[in-house]
C-alpha cells in the first residue's frame, strides 16, 4: 500500500492519466474518424500525453487550489 502522504502525488498521477486517456482519444478520434489505425493512434499516442500531463498537473495544482480558496468562503464562516 502506498503511504498517505502521497496521496497528491497518486490523485494528480491518476487523473492525469485519466483525463490524457480520454483527452487524447477525443483529439485523435477528431482528426482521423473511427477507423481502424485511429485505435492505433490513440493507444500510441496516449503515453507521451500523460508523461506531458502529469508534470503539468504536479505544477499546476497547487495553484489551482489556491485559486479556488480565494474564490470560495470557508463552511465555518
Amino acid at each position: 500500500m502506498i503511504p498517505a502522504r502521497y496521496s497528491k502525488i497518486l490523485f494528480g498521477f491518476i487523473m492525469s492519466g485519466m483525463m490524457s486517456f480520454l483527452i487524447s482519444g477525443i483529439s485523435t478520434f477528431r482528426s482521423l474518424g473511427l477507423g481502424a489505425d485511429a485505435v492505433g493512434a490513440w493507444l500510441s499516442g496516449w503515453p507521451i500525453s500523460w508523461a506531458v500531463s502529469f508534470p503539468i498537473v504536479a505544477v499546476v495544482a497547487p495553484l489551482s487550489q489556491r485559486i479556488v480558496a480565494a474564490l470560495t468562503k470557508p463552511e465555518n464562516a
